[in-house]
């Protein structure tokens, strides 16, 4: 209902990827468990165009249509694709909102002149915090071949995260049999056990995990060429990783705006006038952050706490984006899913 509301009367919606989990259940199942939300959004946005921007987990909304393009032989990968909801997975949102203006947009969507917004999964090639996507990204990369060492192409991203979401949807369409998820799932567990839950101290296994276990992969990951990564799994290392990775991101594609939005990396920004989000050419990286409760890596509150959920960018006129953090005001207790719900996975 907050989030609705804050939508109430705009003009343009912009879902910065992963508006649907498609990796963690078959493909009927997460279209259900979506449903209400997509229903509530035309309610509150009434005729106003709604922008998917897909991410890694959603990236099977737009991988037929990209399939379909290479088929017919198109030219390399832009910045903005936009694409009807013609997918079969797009098509059935499409219909969730008849009275919406849907469109796709891939990689990312200029909001307006000098406005863009990506969701950033690409910067799962330049973060260096050991998460399982990092590694499997790097994994395939090494059987594939090395990408560029500098500018790189959407095409090149593509060619080594793509077919890891592939293979993680695929796994998701196996059957409603229990699974305790992959991909984000699984590193998400992996903080929690290091750092606690809820601001608490970890246990002596999460604590044995973050002195021990995770330094000695990321020493193997190291010398088998799938890094660089770094030992440092502190919260702090965790939150300038994600920074860094925007800014080589940036640079790597050439981006040429005054503002890039990005929302993959869970932590929101900047915060106050936290340093590093203005790269040397003048451009103003923000992320929106996640709207995931990951108790593991908030803190006790949402005050100081970049990870805390709920925030979103708005654009008004032309004035700079502007990031609104609309659940602040709640506490863990608030956040917390139903014990009921929470035993049956969904969220």
């Amino acid at each position: 209902d907050i989030l609705l509301s804050e939508l109430e009367g705009a003009d343009e919606v912009v879902l910065l990827g992963d508006a649907l989990e498609l990796r963690d259940r078959p493909l009927r199942q997460a279209l259900d468990l979506a449903r209400p939300f997509f229903e509530h959004l035309a309610e509150a946005v009434g005729s106003a165009r709604v922008v998917i921007v897909p991410g890694n987990h959603d990236h099977q909304l737009i991988g037929p249509w990209l399939e379909s393009r290479r088929m017919r032989g198109e030219g390399p990968l832009g910045l903005e694709q936009l694409a009807p909801p013609e997918t079969e997975i797009a098509a059935e949102i499409a219909r969730l909102m008849p009275a919406v203006e849907l469109s796709l947009a891939y990689p990312g969507f200029w909001v307006r002149p000098g406005v863009y917004a990506t969701h950033g999964h690409y910067l799962d090639c330049h973060v260096t915090v050991p998460t399982f996507e990092r590694l499997a990204i790097a994994v395939i990369e090494k059987l594939a071949g090395a990408l560029p060492v500098g500018l790189r192409t959407i095409d090149d991203y593509e060619s080594v995260q793509a077919p890891l979401y592939g293979l993680l949807y695929g796994i998701a369409q196996g059957g409603p049999r229990p699974r305790r998820g992959l991909g984000e799932n699984a590193s998400a567990r992996v903080w929690e056990a290091v750092h606690g839950r809820d601001g608490r101290r970890p246990g002596l296994k999460g604590r044995m995990l973050g002195s021990l276990i995770l330094p000695g992969v990321v020493t193997a990951a190291n010398r088998l060429g799938l890094g660089p990564l770094r030992a440092d799994i502190s919260m702090a290392e965790i939150r300038q990783a994600g920074l860094r990775a925007m800014r080589e991101l940036v640079g790597r594609l050439a981006i040429d705006a005054e503002h890039v939005i990005f929302g993959h990396i869970h932590r929101r920004g900047p915060l106050g006038s936290e340093p590093g989000w203005e790269l040397e050419s003048g451009t103003r990286l923000l992320n929106s952050g996640s709207w995931v409760y990951a108790p593991g890596l908030l803190g006790p509150s949402a005050e100081g706490s970049v990870f805390w959920p709920g925030t979103v960018a708005v654009l008004e006129d032309e004035r700079p984006p502007e990031l609104r953090h609309l659940l602040d005001g709640m506490a863990h207790g608030d956040l917390r899913a139903p014990r009921a719900r929470r035993a049956t996975g969904t969220r």
